[in-house]
């Protein structure tokens, strides 16, 4: 298990380098995930175009004239948060680096760096427009292809869907959150996916509208991005341990030297690590053995006990003495490890079958499908609140999870009928 890189760099190089701490494995992972969705919805927005679905649009700019009071403004602030935080780090001490969250949401910093870090930020961007300066500034019209957005909409996904994902999360712990709320609104964790899809997918349909491109044509150029990057985004919820893993394997137990061992049948007395009040309350498990045929693969795809996991939730770790020495009491379904698996087969699945299905829209009703089948079936194997609906009680996950399913059938058999009704037109 890996918190952050520095457990990484430590593990397989062998070196420690304090800095790292700052660098969480979840938040490295999701980086990792919205630059690969970056660069493939570059690409299919750039090949839509070429195929004549998107028009450009043109804006007026000013090029040659000197750096405005609002850019001067704003690196000013990005050079003083800077300053204040990341290289206040070599002047503050290793405590700071022992526990990076705290400081990171804290007061702690430094000042003066702060100021001239900022002030050389603002040198910078005065020195590069002077450079480009004319005698008289001139007023230009260019021509902006939806690729050449792709940035910004990187940045409104990145924004919204973890204000939503957070939300979302808040919402399904609702009376927990009420109890601590410090712990989910100063959390990195604790994000749940749909919250952040159904938030960032509304902000960037107000976004296609207002710069009046197709919003059927984006959703499909974005839809094999979404899963990869979905499944990019497990990776990191497995490495770091955040609290997405399974219900308990009850095939397997840890044994006295960490390792995963068969024990049918396995009769578990704790299982308080489950919730954060120190109840104990009976757990849903299940118990399966790996088949023989599956014999090469590790134990620990069936159950496994999240060593040095981010929530620090279960018993102490023999002998370690950092931050991050809690491991599961019982071994659970390895959860983001397989979501992994099944949406990178359903991402390629998506990128193949991209360029034969014509209808405007319908690649983006088969994600919501796909999305929505994957993430029900996982959450049978998943630890999660349920609520109370109908006399049933599913998650909230599984309740959006039909959701998607029955708005990508509506859809498709909606845009279907549409297009043959179009066609009887003609």
């Amino acid at each position: 298990m890996y918190p952050n890189l520095y457990y990484v760099f430590e593990d397989f190089f062998g070196v420690k380098i304090g800095f790292l701490r700052f660098v969480n494995s979840f938040g490295f992972f999701v980086a990792i995930a919205f630059l690969v969705a970056a660069a493939l919805l570059s690409r299919e927005l750039k090949r839509k175009s070429k195929e004549g679905f998107f028009k450009p649009t043109e804006r007026k700019i000013v090029v040659g004239g000197p750096a405005t009071p609002g850019e001067l403004v704003v690196n000013f602030l990005l050079g003083f948060l800077f300053g204040f935080k990341i290289l206040a780090l070599f002047f503050i001490g290793t405590e700071a680096m022992q526990d990076p969250q705290s400081y990171i949401f804290s007061g702690r910093g430094s000042w003066w760096l702060g100021l001239l870090t900022g002030g050389v930020f603002v040198w910078m961007k005065w020195r590069e427009r002077k450079k480009q300066e004319l005698k008289k500034p001139e007023e230009r019209v260019v021509r902006i292809w939806p690729h050449d957005r792709v940035g910004e909409i990187t940045v409104i996904a990145l924004i919204v869907g973890l204000l939503g994902a957070k939300l979302f999360d808040i919402f399904e712990n609702w009376s927990d959150f009420l109890k601590h709320p410090s712990d989910y609104i100063f959390s990195g964790g604790g994000l749940t996916f749909y919250g952040g899809l159904i938030c960032a997918g509304l902000a960037i349909i107000y976004y296609a509208r207002k710069h009046k491109f197709s919003v059927r044509h984006l959703a499909d150029a974005v839809a094999p991005s979404l899963m990869i990057a979905y499944a990019i985004g497990r990776i990191g919820c497995q490495v770091a341990g955040d609290g997405d893993w399974g219900i308990y394997n009850s095939a397997y137990k840890v044994d006295g030297s960490n390792e995963i061992v068969l024990a049918v049948p396995n009769v578990m007395a704790h299982s308080s690590f489950f919730t954060k009040d120190g109840r104990i309350d009976s757990l849903p498990n299940k118990a399966f053995i790996k088949p023989s045929a599956l014999g090469f693969l590790p134990d620990w795809m069936f159950a496994y006990h999240y060593p040095r996991n981010v929530n620090k939730m279960g018993i102490p770790i023999p002998g370690c003495t950092d931050a991050y020495c809690n491991r599961l009491i019982i071994p659970v379904f390895p959860t983001p490890f397989y979501e992994t698996l099944m949406c990178s087969v359903l991402f390629l699945a998506l990128w193949l079958v991209r360029k034969r299905i014509r209808l405007a829209g319908a690649l983006f009703c088969l994600y919501l499908i796909l999305n929505g089948m994957e993430r029900f079936l996982i959450e049978k194997i998943r630890v999660n609140n349920q609520m109370e609906l109908f006399g049933f009680h599913p998650t909230q996950a599984e309740v959006i999870a039909l959701g998607l399913m029955v708005a990508g059938a509506a859809g498709w058999i909606f845009l279907a009928q549409k297009n043959r009704a179009s066609l009887k037109k003609v």
